[in-house]
């Protein structure tokens, strides 16, 4: 087992500025090398400290805002227009930060793309869903709308 500081936040292990322990070969081999870690050392406890006010920065500033904002969420739908084939399957996958640009085209201001999640993957037009985690304690879930665009 090895002791890493997260970076980013990971689903299912912690969030930015965390010391986790986990498996040398998952810290090894995914964590480090994507960015989403760094090897934790006895002078870490700086690097912990400018990663949480970084963090605590990038949150919306109230809880009274992000139940706003999540009520917006939930209330509308949002629309994609994404390249697909004649059959309603798309050519990729509609990406975390596709939601979060349409997200901000739609009017609803600017959502980390960090913190939106997909289920599972979105590969054809339709209705579909997605989370945004806007704070620790608040998470919206979005109806998407994937269309082909023209």
């Amino acid at each position: 087992m090895s002791k890493v500081i997260l970076t980013h936040e990971v689903s299912g292990l912690g969030s930015a500025g965390d010391v986790v322990e986990v498996k040398n070969g998952y810290a090894r081999n995914y964590l480090v090398p994507q960015g989403f870690a760094v090897v934790w050392s006895r002078g870490g406890e700086k690097q912990v400290a400018a990663i949480k006010a970084a963090r605590v920065a990038r949150e919306l500033a109230s809880v009274e805002e992000a139940q706003g904002l999540k009520q917006k969420l939930e209330a509308a739908v949002v629309t994609l227009a994404v390249k697909a084939g004649s059959e309603g399957r798309l050519f990729g996958s509609v990406k975390p930060a596709d939601v979060a640009e349409a997200v901000a085209a739609a009017g609803f201001g600017s959502i980390d793309k960090r913190k939106v999640e997909l289920g599972t993957p979105i590969k054809s037009v339709g209705a579909h869903e997605a989370t945004v985690k806007l704070r620790d304690d608040i998470v919206a879930t979005i109806a998407l709308k994937v269309v082909a665009a023209k």
